[in-house]
């Protein structure tokens, strides 16, 4: 049946659109088959326990292995005045340890069963998985149900955990200047938003955490009636559910959860750019970040239009930027970008360019300037459209494919404000974007007040501390 649809597409195929254009057009044709074909055929359930627990059950019987996680509905935006870090310490916490569980012995327990566990915290959700054989998830239902309730914390755990956090920042942060650069992207993009404040927290203020904040961090947001709990692998949803109301269910609502009160982002009205100068940088680097919406902010149609926008301009070898700066202008050594689309209040669009041999950033910016110029003038071809929807929807199949990734898939999008049916209807609302789309998006969310240009530079060893800190001004560059 596949091959009679490929056979009767070709045949209708203008032979002057040309080989390139029907191969995509098969393409888009051949994967779209394919992600009808990939959906399980036992439907994603959901459920809600009297707590309010939220459950959702992805079963695929091709394996007896599962994989559960548990969201909760709250991240580092979430995070009182003074406190960064605090979701993110939090995290490491909750493997310390309950009345039942001596501390430290979490993860032990997990990998002495054959099974795998880990979590991380995001600036919207915190999340907490384990993947492990179908007949240990009984085990480990238990063990997470029973550390959303009970965690118990001594001075001592938190004075090692808080070390441990802040040689993470040190390692990863503050000895990279590639993330000090984006670490000051992000705090000048985000204006009053807390998106701007880094998910591990600024050093300062880590090192005054202790015992009592994350005490009651935990008890005001770790509650099941913030939560969703998501089951994937060789489980049904009535077994799913008599565990979850065993373990989970036993679980006290903490009434109203406080709710996320977080401060808007103002209207921008000028561009900004960032410069870091660092001995430790190996080549001349410039980024650029522009405000956009999410999958949950974003107007219908929208957010899957910017989806396949930065696809064409930002992914791969074939993307618009990679071609102009590194193929045709030889100005780049690589080049690239992506769209952070899960959001709870907004969304982030990036580009970057890394510097050819004797390549100055100017000539990286400008580049970078007449690919956008490019697509909010010209916008893209069907050719690229047809191209880059095959690709978007080929990935859908692979997360498909496994488990742990459908799980954190369905995660995501419930976690930040998707419903169930909006999730599964991605695949439909992806084939309903034009051209006429793209060119819309490209010029609405690709505007210079909207945005932040980081430059990073390589200084010379005997640059004085004072010449290696970030400097923001605005940029000349027109909207």
């Amino acid at each position: 049946m596949v091959m009679w649809m490929i056979e009767q597409l070709s045949a209708v195929l203008d032979a002057r659109a040309g080989y390139v254009l029907a191969c995509a057009s098969l393409a888009s044709l051949a994967v779209a088959i394919a992600v009808d074909k990939a959906i399980p055929a036992e439907h994603v359930q959901e459920f809600t326990l009297d707590n309010g627990l939220q459950v959702v059950v992805i079963p695929d019987h091709r394996a007896p292995v599962v994989t559960q996680m548990i969201w909760y509905k709250v991240g580092a935006a979430d995070e009182p005045p003074g406190s960064s870090g605090i979701a993110h310490f939090l995290e490491h916490l909750m493997f310390k340890g309950t009345e039942r569980i001596p501390s430290g012995q979490f993860s032990k327990i997990i990998a002495k069963n054959g099974g795998e566990d880990n979590a991380f915290t995001n600036h919207d959700v915190t999340a907490y998985f384990q993947c492990v054989a179908k007949d240990r998830l009984p085990m480990v239902m238990e063990m997470e149900a029973d550390r959303m309730a009970n965690l118990r914390l001594t001075e001592d755990d938190v004075k090692t955990e808080r070390d441990v956090i802040l040689e993470e920042r040190r390692s990863r942060v503050d000895n990279d200047p590639g993330s000090i650069l984006q670490e000051q992207m992000m705090a000048a993009l985000y204006a009053n938003h807390p998106y701007g404040i880094p998910i591990i927290g600024w050093e300062h203020e880590i090192r005054e955490l202790d015992r009592d904040d994350a005490l009651t961090y935990y008890r005001r947001f770790y509650a099941p009636e913030n939560a969703i709990l998501i089951v994937g692998g060789d489980v049904e949803p009535e077994e799913v559910k008599k565990l979850a109301e065993q373990t989970f269910g036993k679980l006290k609502p903490h009434g109203p959860v406080s709710v996320r009160q977080r401060p808007k982002e103002p209207e921008h009205f000028a561009p900004v750019t960032v410069t870091l100068q660092d001995p430790r940088a190996g080549r001349t680097t410039v980024q650029r970040y522009y405000l956009s919406p999410s999958y949950t902010t974003a107007e219908p149609g929208e957010a899957e239009a910017i989806d396949l926008l930065m696809r064409i301009a930002a992914s791969g070898s074939v993307s618009r930027i990679y071609k102009h700066l590194v193929i045709e202008q030889k100005k780049a050594a690589n080049a690239g970008g992506w769209y952070s689309d899960t959001g709870l209040d907004s969304g982030r669009l990036g580009l970057y360019a890394i510097a050819a041999d004797g390549v100055e950033a100017e000539d990286l910016e400008k580049g970078i300037d007449e690919v956008i110029e490019d697509l909010r003038t010209n916008g893209v071809t069907q050719e690229e459209l047809d191209r880059a929807r095959a690709a978007q929807l080929a990935e859908f199949v692979y997360t498909k494919d496994s488990v742990a990734r459908l799980v954190r898939h369905y995660g995501w999008r419930l976690a930040t404000g998707m419903i169930l049916k909006d999730v599964e209807a991605w695949p439909d609302r992806l084939q309903r974007v034009t051209t006429d789309d793209i060119r819309d998006a490209a010029r609405k969310f690709l505007t210079d007040k909207n945005s932040v240009t980081g430059i990073l530079l390589v200084a010379p060893d005997q640059t004085s501390r004072m010449d290696k800190q970030p400097v923001q001004t605005p940029s000349g560059r027109k909207s």
